[in-house]
C-alpha cells in the first residue's frame, strides 16, 4: 500500500475548517493524547452533547480523527497520518515563505545603485 502524502483541495479545505475552531483543536489534542469516548469528551465543555458530537463530526470528515464503536461507547483517538499529511502542506507553506524573505533579504543586501551620472553633461541639461 503506498501512503498518500499530498492533500488534494477538498481535504485541505476540510483539514483548515476543522482546525479553525477552539474546541475542535483541543479536542484533537486530548485525542492525540489518548483514545476518549465521545461522552468523556463532552463532559469537559460548556455546550451541550449533540454540539461536541457535531464538532467530532467535522474532525472525523477532516480525517483527523477516527471514531469506532465498542458497546455502546463511540471512542475517537487522532489520526497521526492525516495530522502528518496537514504539517507537510504547512512546512511547504513555510519553505515558500522562507523563500521569499531569502531572497528579499539577499536584494536588501546588494549595495545601493549608484544614482550620481556618470556624464556631467546630463546633469547641465545640455
Amino acid at each position: 500500500m503506498v501512503a498518500q502524502s499530498e492533500l488534494t483541495d477538498e481535504q485541505t479545505d476540510r483539514v483548515f475548517h476543522a482546525l479553525a475552531a477552539s474546541t475542535r483543536r483541543d479536542i484533537l489534542r486530548r485525542t492525540i493524547e489518548h483514545e476518549q469516548s465521545v461522552s468523556a469528551l463532552a463532559r469537559d465543555y460548556d455546550m451541550s452533547f449533540a454540539a461536541v458530537q457535531k464538532h467530532v463530526a467535522v474532525l472525523e470528515a477532516a480525517g483527523l480523527i477516527v471514531k469506532r464503536a465498542e458497546g455502546r461507547e463511540r471512542l475517537v483517538r487522532a489520526d497521526p497520518a492525516m495530522i502528518a499529511r496537514a504539517r507537510t502542506l504547512l512546512a511547504r507553506y513555510e519553505e515558500l515563505w522562507r523563500a521569499r524573505i531569502d531572497r528579499l533579504d539577499a536584494l536588501l543586501a546588494q549595495p545601493a545603485a549608484d544614482t550620481t551620472p556618470e556624464d556631467p553633461t546630463e546633469t547641465q541639461g545640455v
